[in-house]
């Protein structure tokens, strides 16, 4: 049903628009509007205006109880039959999701969402559903991530679902405000490759005119390039692909990647220093922003980690000798090895942050740095956070003759990365960097069960859509 009966009419001025309601007065105006945060916390006889989705709805004798949702929370709305009983019979007819929009008064009631009620004065159905809902938001809980994921936009809709990517949001600028702090410099390189970034065969081919391209595995090879550029000290948070047949909580196709790249290092502990203090000031903002809500709606407390670790990757093999997951003999060690590690470390150091370092040269691309003491060994490292690796990096071997020789050691033919290589030849500093997935980072934060979750529209072998 229409909110307006036929006898109501519109005019325009400038660019608000009026409806002129026989013993109403003039319409409320969207431009007036607030968020229910702000709503909440003014005067008792404010008059405000909100606006959002029906997210639940009661009537009680001669009054209808409206939970209105916005982006920021929720407010209770409170419409009176003896106030008007036109807007009583309307409100009394919404649907949950309607979207509609609230001019009214702040009045205390200490069992209301906030401590308040807005009293409603005037209230407009902005847009209907009209059709039965497929899921509804409030009751995530008891619908499959499948099903949620195929209404996306509704499931988004929930307070904890939409909480999920503020925390994102805010994980993702404090590190980019934090690096341009330190003198880095915003990057976008290009997602269309000739050749792989990693060497491997976990590439996604794209038709590409008449050649074959790749989308990009990671920025590696291009943060390189600018580095030695002159840039020295580069950033980018961009997309990233894998073609990994992965069906893990852990794994997906697309991922978003926050990259850094550091010329001048004297060895791989400046790299690890500089990811160390840019996932604590991440962590720290997150805690102060959003620790209450994140309680509230995820139950998951948000603390700070008392100390970061260094660990070889050998030791921390140590200290799960004897347990049902043992690392290899060669040390390659897999999702299920970082978790008891993480468990291990955290029994032993009281710590759940923490480096591994100096993997094998077997795990580890052509373009890392061996070991000076052991060649089978690398000046790499991971960080694990809550038995889940978020980061990896390294320093670079940038010494021309060494790379090509270790281009061939992993079966790649130096030819394919000719523009790679060039840079070599003319003056490259030390350098290293370092990759981290801001789904993993988000998803270890909360404590979510499933990456997919942390991904707005996420990408995995089985799902192209939405």
């Amino acid at each position: 049903m229409e909110y307006y009966p036929p006898r109501h009419s519109w005019f325009t001025r400038g660019t608000r628009a009026y409806r002129y309601k026989r013993g109403w007065g003039r319409l409320l105006s969207l431009k007036d509007r607030i968020y229910t945060s702000s709503a909440i916390k003014a005067p008792p006889g404010s008059k405000v205006v909100v606006a959002g989705w029906v997210h639940r709805l009661r009537v009680v004798g001669k009054i209808c109880f409206v939970i209105l949702r916005d982006r920021e929370g929720l407010i209770q709305v409170v419409v009176k039959r003896d106030k008007s009983p036109q807007m009583f019979d309307e409100a009394s007819q919404l649907k949950q999701e309607d979207v509609i929009a609230v001019k009214g008064e702040i009045v205390p009631s200490k069992a209301s969402i906030g401590g308040v009620d807005l009293v409603a004065e005037e209230l407009v159905v902005l847009s209907k559903t009209i059709a039965p809902l497929p899921i509804f938001p409030d009751d995530w809980e008891k619908t499959s991530l499948a099903k949620r994921l195929d209404w996306r936009f509704l499931d988004l809709r929930s307070p904890r679902n939409l909480l999920i990517f503020r925390v994102q949001d805010k994980l993702e600028n404090a590190m980019r405000y934090f690096y341009r702090e330190n003198g880095f410099i915003e990057i976008h390189t290009s997602k269309l490759v000739a050749e792989a970034t990693e060497g491997g065969a976990e590439v996604f081919p794209v038709i590409y005119f008449d050649k074959t391209a790749f989308l990009a595995q990671s920025p590696q090879l291009y943060k390189q390039m600018m580095v030695i550029a002159g840039f020295e000290r580069v950033f980018e948070s961009g997309p990233a692909y894998r073609a990994e047949k992965h069906h893990t909580p852990r794994h997906l196709t697309e991922y978003q990647s926050i990259d850094i790249e550091i010329g001048f290092i004297e060895g791989p502990e400046d790299v690890m220093d500089m990811v160390e203090r840019a996932t604590l000031r991440a962590l720290s903002e997150v805690a102060s922003s959003y620790s209450k809500l994140v309680k509230e709606l995820l139950d998951v407390d948000i603390t700070l980690p008392k100390e970061v670790i260094k660990i070889k990757l050998t030791d921390a093999c140590r200290l799960i000798e004897g347990t049902p997951t043992p690392c290899p003999s060669n040390y390659d060690i897999s999702t299920e090895h970082e978790k008891a590690i993480g468990e291990a470390v955290a029994n032993e150091y009281g710590t759940n942050l923490f480096f591994i370092t100096d993997y094998p040269w077997i795990a580890r691309p052509f373009y890392t740095m061996k070991s000076d003491d052991n060649p089978e060994f690398t000046k790499s490292f991971d960080l694990i956070y809550k038995g889940v690796e978020i980061v990896s990096g390294s320093q670079r071997e940038h010494r021309y003759s060494k790379l090509v020789e270790q281009m061939m050691e992993k079966g790649l033919r130096p030819e394919k990365f000719s523009f790679y290589l060039e840079m070599f030849k003319y003056g490259a500093p030390p350098h290293g960097g370092a990759g981290l997935g801001l789904e993993r980072l988000t998803m270890t934060t909360l404590g979510l069960k499933n990456i997919r979750e942390a991904r707005l529209l996420p990408r995995d072998p089985e799902r192209l859509t939405p």
